[in-house]
């Protein structure tokens, strides 16, 4: 939601994730990068993972894009035949009509996950073994019909668990080698693709969401040396869902011949909100009034004119402590400001206890990017950095609160799921070959 607005949770009202009987969304009065761009000529694409809402008019044919083609919400929340590799490993959906007599915690085993072409569901369950090639010939099938400029957004399942691969007994770091590669070949068939398409003057921007989900253990990836030191011996993870280093840092790279330099990288502070407002300047559109805007146009940094980013960063709670999307941590030049910390569930079970901090835990990440040692609230250095980071805290909270700020529809509806037969038991419906292929008439009549 921030991604594609450029506007926090505390803006956009999304602050949470939808369920799959969720009735709203995204609020309707958000609006869309691909709203901005498709208003100003570009052809319009979303390939993969949504979960902004898939009932009525928060699906995202709705929401600005031309052309959609992927699953309403994570690819483990529902069920499937190909299960994939997961903590705690969950069943296969069931094919009898009856309860299944198998549940597992933390799995979805009653309603089978939908892949939706545009607005019609043509396969549920989705099969998980080909979904990424499935991704990869749509992907590449809109860039080369697209007659004008595109705008194509691809959320893969890569590499959010389940798994594609089984486990198969095999150690579970390979699984996770295994989905790395997978993605990392996809991403370079739809380079290819795009560079050839638009000889050359393509863009292509690249970024993770979030650290990995520790309660996963190998399944989920590593933090590097992003630890939450601090954390540590507290309980829990310090990574996916909290607002340490290793919870909110993610990779990133800019391709574009001729326009971004080739092997340079950037100390720049930036964040995925600055996709919105880059892209919009880089097309020549005007953002939409009435509102304000967490990203920035880094254009320049890009480029390599710049390595100037953010000087102010809010990094709102993410689940593990505090009420969700507020703002309790920011990162101020190369401090990072923590008013609540937590950790959330780790590998071994364990969970970081909430604690508020008055005054407030600073860490200096030029020294300490392992968030190990805050400073000293005694020290010369603590005592001048104080005033500044009320301020801009205050100025923050202030901004957000004078704002045009959104509230989303959380509500939710057994009748909301997405199901293309109910007479079967999880919704389950078979797609003919031809209809996974979006140039074959009727393909919509399936399911």
């Amino acid at each position: 939601a921030a991604l594609l607005t450029g506007r926090l949770g505390a803006r956009n009202g999304v602050t949470r994730n939808f369920a799959a009987s969720a009735r709203g969304g995204l609020p309707l009065n958000e609006t869309t990068l691909a709203e901005v761009l498709r208003a100003t000529g570009y052809s319009t694409a979303a390939i993969g993972k949504w979960h902004l809402g898939h009932h009525g008019r928060y699906h995202p044919s709705f929401r600005g894009f031309d052309y959609y083609f992927g699953i309403p919400y994570s690819h483990d929340m529902g069920c499937t035949d190909t299960p994939g590799c997961n903590l705690p490993p969950c069943p296969a959906c069931a094919r009898l009509d009856a309860a299944p007599s198998h549940m597992r915690r933390d799995c979805y085993t009653e309603v089978a996950l939908p892949l939706f072409e545009n607005v019609t569901i043509v396969q549920q369950p989705v099969n998980l073994s080909s979904l990424a090639a499935l991704y990869a010939e749509r992907a590449s099938w809109f860039i080369r019909r697209a007659r004008r400029p595109f705008l194509l957004y691809v959320a893969l399942a890569h590499v959010h668990v389940p798994l594609a691969a089984p486990c198969g007994g095999r150690p579970r770091r390979r699984a996770y080698a295994a989905a790395l590669r997978d993605m990392d070949a996809l991403v370079g068939s739809l380079k290819r693709v795009a560079d050839g398409a638009a000889h050359g003057a393509a863009l292509l921007w690249f970024a993770g969401d979030n650290g990995p989900w520790a309660q996963k253990c190998e399944l989920a990836g590593d933090v590097g040396p992003f630890v939450g030191a601090w954390q540590r011996p507290r309980g829990g993870s310090s990574a996916k869902q909290t607002t340490w280093e290793g919870g909110h840092r993610v990779p990133a790279l800019a391709y574009w011949p001729g326009r971004v330099p080739a092997n340079r990288s950037s100390a720049a502070l930036l964040s995925t909100m600055d996709i919105f407002p880059t892209l919009v300047a880089l097309a020549g559109a005007e953002l939409p009034p009435n509102r304000r805007f967490d990203g920035l146009d880094v254009s320049p940094v890009l480029f390599g004119h710049s390595d100037t980013g953010h000087k102010i960063l809010l990094h709102p709670n993410s689940g593990a402590a505090g009420k969700d999307g507020e703002i309790e941590a920011l990162r101020v030049a190369q401090y990072k400001v923590f008013y609540t910390t937590g950790g959330a569930r780790a590998c071994d079970g364990s969970v970081g206890p909430e604690e508020h901090h008055e005054p407030p835990l600073i860490f200096n990440l030029n020294h300490d990017i392992r968030e190990q040692e805050p400073l000293d609230v005694a020290s010369r250095e603590y005592q001048d950095l104080l005033p500044a980071i009320r301020r801009a805290y205050a100025e923050a909270l202030w901004d957000i609160a004078m704002d045009n700020v959104s509230v989303a529809d959380y509500s939710q509806d057994p009748a909301a799921i997405p199901c293309c037969s109910a007479q079967h038991v999880a919704c389950r419906c078979h797609a003919a070959p031809a209809a996974l292929h979006p140039h074959t008439e009727g393909a919509g009549q399936l399911c």
